[in-house]
């Protein structure tokens, strides 16, 4: 990818673009590559400045582990989604150890963690709009320790097919029984005695495919 286009799509993304030097522009254009990355990938283990990274298309995770390795998923990234916290360079106060994988064949647009950090000390618009799109996922954070710790099962489950169903415009969630569990942050048995609970109350259909909801209306009062 030419650094042309590099500067004409962080022209859209980046509303501190046309703030910054050109020299400045160039250097970041310069130091970003557009990398593919196979489903299973991890691309940042929390130890080092990975950069920032541009979501073009396929989903990526991000997560925490303990010290026994079992991990709690924070949020997911789509197409179009920007993630910061894998430029602890730049996010000086952010102090804990973020995960980042491929949860399908993902392209990127990556801008080097050095090249981002070193442009941003000049330019504060840059710390700003870092700090601003770090605190914004930081709800989606609080929401998930908000449903491990103080809701039912059932009620995160519902939760979380309503979701999804709106996220992908179809009443087909097409995730196993595992990774459901996994963004959950539960365990695959727990999942699966719930969802059978569901497909016997007539509210879900599971198949090979998927899960498939066959009762909009009642998972969705199990939301509330």
């Amino acid at each position: 990818m030419s650094e042309t286009t590099f500067d004409s799509v962080y022209r859209e993304i980046f509303p501190f673009w046309e703030k910054i030097s050109e020299k400045d522009r160039e250097y970041i254009c310069q130091n970003s590559s557009n990398v593919v990355y196979p489903k299973g990938k991890n691309i940042h283990d929390g130890s080092e400045c990975s950069g920032v990274i541009l979501v073009r298309s396929g989903s990526l995770r991000l997560y925490m582990m303990s010290e026994e390795g079992k991990d709690i998923t924070l949020y997911r990234l789509h197409r179009g989604d920007l993630c910061m916290l894998s430029a602890s360079c730049v996010l000086n106060a952010v102090t804990f150890d973020v995960f980042v994988d491929a949860e399908e064949d993902s392209e990127c647009l990556v801008v080097g963690g050095a090249a981002f950090a070193s442009v941003s000390e000049r330019n504060p618009d840059i710390r700003i709009f870092a700090l601003e799109t770090a605190v914004s996922r930081f709800s989606d954070v609080m929401w998930v320790m908000q449903q491990i710790l103080f809701m039912s099962m059932d009620r995160r489950l519902a939760i979380f097919l309503f979701d999804e169903a709106a996220r992908t415009g179809s009443d087909t969630i097409a995730l196993t029984h595992g990774q459901i569990a996994r963004y959950m942050g539960s365990a695959r048995e727990v999942v699966s005695r719930m969802l059978k609970y569901f497909a016997g109350e007539g509210i879900v259909e599971s198949s090979r495919g998927g899960i498939r909801i066959l009762d909009k209306n009642r998972l969705r009062k199990l939301t509330l």
